[in-house]
């Protein structure tokens, strides 16, 4: 959804069809983003001391999977795909590939990242090929190795940290998956390098669960105050404030490299899209807090039948509430509208 929605906008910005399709999968900047922040202009202390650029990027966004980019250091696509792989299994990362890296035993190459790795690896040692599917579908169901498995390994020059590895995990991603996967994130990163605003534009519009046009689009001071605060008390944030916070760092990198968001002009606003405005983001009518989908659609739906004469006029023709009617006139979207449709004999 995410790579249709920058297809549609790059279109717009370049007026030539974009298709992500043709997003070349080598492109050294897109590897850049995963080794720093440089490529995207900003440093590590501008976003909250993050020491890479694949916020917001899928597969690649969280704490968890960014502190394993920062331990592996991938250099290619191939070692992305490996990094999904690790990311994806169960007891195939932490006590387990962490540890092997960390003690110089394997590199993120040699490590056993996706279960496809097992067989191949045991027929490159020159053992029997339906052996070596036997035990890569035993280790990736969690099954373990039988002992003489592990004598046909040991006698084959296969390692004893590679055979203490099988003996750990749970559960493999087949690589087939792992490489879809970052196939997308890949284009995703190319777009949030070359075409920013296209690409927050579209991660606001679909993946943003918890954005908040009140905390996070009324300038960056008012957005550094929310998260210095929210990061204060993260041990104790609801499951939405951990999805606002999440948002929030992406916002602050999207300040960070230099852009704005435009207000909410409730005759051009979309329901539930961002758009990009003479270079700023607009946002949806959704990101107002308290402000649901379907509110959001007939404010959209009503705009169209022309100006609203009052706020009673917009209340009675939208359907919505009076506390979001008094929060719209709060943040300044319906500044310029009078309270009631009835003209004062003082106004003469």
């Amino acid at each position: 959804t995410i790579i249709r929605m920058l297809e549609d906008l790059i279109t717009d910005i370049t007026g030539e069809k974009f298709d992500a399709t043709k997003i070349p999968l080598d492109d050294p900047d897109v590897m850049a983003l995963f080794a720093g922040t440089e490529v995207l202009g900003i440093k590590p202390e501008d976003i909250g001391g993050c020491p890479v650029g694949c916020l917001g990027i899928p597969e690649f966004g969280t704490d968890f999977v960014i502190q394993m980019v920062v331990d592996t250091k991938p250099k290619t696509i191939s070692d992305l795909i490996r990094i999904s792989g690790l990311s994806h299994g169960t007891d195939v990362w932490l006590n387990n590939a962490q540890t092997l890296i960390q003690e110089g035993k394997a590199t993120i190459q040699t490590a056993i990242c996706t279960r496809d790795d097992i067989m191949i690896y045991l027929i490159a040692q020159g053992m029997d090929e339906g052996l070596s599917f036997t035990i890569m579908e035993s280790v990736r169901k969690g099954k373990g190795l039988k002992p003489e498995w592990e004598e046909e390994m040991k006698a084959h020059g296969v390692p004893d940290w590679y055979i203490w590895s099988c003996k750990k995990i749970k559960y493999m991603f087949p690589k087939a998956h792992a490489a879809a996967y970052v196939m997308m994130a890949w284009r995703i990163a190319y777009c949030k390098i070359f075409y920013p605003l296209a690409y927050y534009a579209a991660f606001f519009s679909i993946r943003a669960s918890a954005f908040s046009y009140e905390i996070m689009c009324q300038g960056r001071d008012k957005l550094e105050y929310y998260l210095a605060d929210y990061k204060k008390r993260a041990d104790t944030l609801s499951k939405k404030e951990q999805d606002t916070l999440r948002d929030m760092r992406i916002v602050q990198e999207m300040y960070a490299r230099g852009f704005d968001f435009t207000p909410i002009d409730i005759y051009r606003a979309k329901a539930r899209h961002f758009q990009i405005i003479d270079g700023k983001l607009m946002p949806s009518l959704s990101s107002i807090d308290g402000l649901g989908e379907k509110a959001a659609d007939s404010i959209e739906e009503a705009a169209k039948d022309g100006p609203f004469l009052s706020k009673e006029d917009f209340r009675n023709r939208t359907r919505v509430s009076k506390t979001i009617c008094d929060l719209m006139g709060e943040l300044g979207i319906l500044k310029d509208l009078p309270e009631t449709n009835q003209l004062s004999l003082f106004d003469f």
